[in-house]
């Protein structure tokens, strides 16, 4: 196994804010062992800080009752004990640990917080460039996609189908599009 290196961040050192505007986080999982169901996560905020030599940390909040599959009732029992016990834990978080090359792009590992249980995430990170913004202050934009089990952070009921598998499938793809302004 290699160990993780930091790199220098494409981006100028200061403070970036996640724009929750123009930024999504979403998330995809099996259903019925032959589709996925989608949805996002409509209230989030973040950072990202890069110091002087370039070396970027992320700090990010997703607020779990904010989850949104376009069915209310679904969204209801997500939220409840039997998933996210969101109740007693309100917030998914996001802290970087180090960041690596990975071809052009890269690979952000953190931990990954989710109903008061911390794994090491890796997502693999894709830079889209900067932008001197429209006249708020220079921009930058990345995509990220990650895949957690949710056995892991003990999401772990089980539904069973009657002909064989299960409702939801074990493995969640969360997906990041950011759009992060730089703080005057």
């Amino acid at each position: 196994m290699t160990s993780a290196t930091t790199v220098k961040a494409p981006i100028p050192a200061g403070t970036w804010t996640i724009d929750p505007v123009h930024s999504t986080i979403g998330f995809s999982v099996k259903h019925l062992m032959v589709s996925k169901v989608r949805g996002t996560f409509d209230t989030f905020s973040g950072t990202i800080t890069v110091d002087e030599n370039g070396v970027p940390s992320v700090r990010a909040e997703i607020d779990v009752n904010s989850i949104n599959t376009r069915n209310d009732q679904r969204d209801a029992h997500i939220r409840s004990a039997d998933f996210f016990d969101a109740e007693k834990f309100p917030t998914a978080t996001f802290v970087s640990t180090a960041v690596r090359e990975n071809g052009d792009d890269y690979v952000l590992e953190g931990d990954f917080t989710l109903k008061g249980v911390t794994k090491k995430v890796d997502l693999d990170l894709e830079f889209n460039g900067t932008n001197p913004g429209m006249g708020q202050g220079q921009v930058a934009g990345f995509e990220a996609k990650t895949v957690i089990n949710r056995k892991d952070f003990g999401i772990d009921i089980d539904m069973p189908l009657e002909g064989g598998g299960v409702v939801v499938g074990d493995k969640i793809t969360i997906t990041l599009e950011i759009e992060a302004a730089l703080q005057a």
